[in-house]
């Protein structure tokens, strides 16, 4: 079965500073979101923190950066007890959970492209694991 990817792409899902780092670090394990993701457990995700929200189809950031990759093993309802694990300061009906797990800081540092919702980054692989987006 096909993951969608073209060429060297991974999947890639942008979030507001300071989430990205919370998620590097380990700190954030869970992500709230309105949606679920259309990924399977074993397919990575980039994690690409911004400055702004991305709150319409189309609106982007070009100054975002890579972060970490991460999967998504889970999806459920979010809960009041999910507040810790997400950084949450609120809990609404409707939320989902996105359990984070396998979670690999990148090093990376340059611009990457922050989209909204799920979107695809060019990622060449490295033996590491972690490599710069092609330019």
């Amino acid at each position: 079965m096909s993951d969608g990817l073209k060429g060297s792409q991974i999947k890639a899902l942008s979030v507001v500073a300071p989430s990205g780092g919370k998620i590097a670090s380990g700190v954030k394990t869970l992500g709230a979101q309105r949606w679920a993701p259309p990924l399977t457990s074993t397919g990575d995700l980039l994690i690409v923190e911004n400055r702004q929200f991305l709150r319409q189809a189309g609106d982007e950031d070009p100054d975002g950066r890579a972060v970490a990759i991460v999967r998504v093993t889970t999806v459920r309802p979010f809960t009041r007890a999910d507040m810790t694990a997400a950084c949450a300061s609120s809990c609404a009906d409707g939320w989902l959970a996105w359990e984070l797990a396998d979670i690999r800081p990148v090093a990376w540092r340059g611009a990457v492209l922050a989209a909204q919702d799920i979107y695809l980054v060019d990622w060449p692989e490295r033996p590491s694991g972690q490599a710069p987006p092609q330019t």
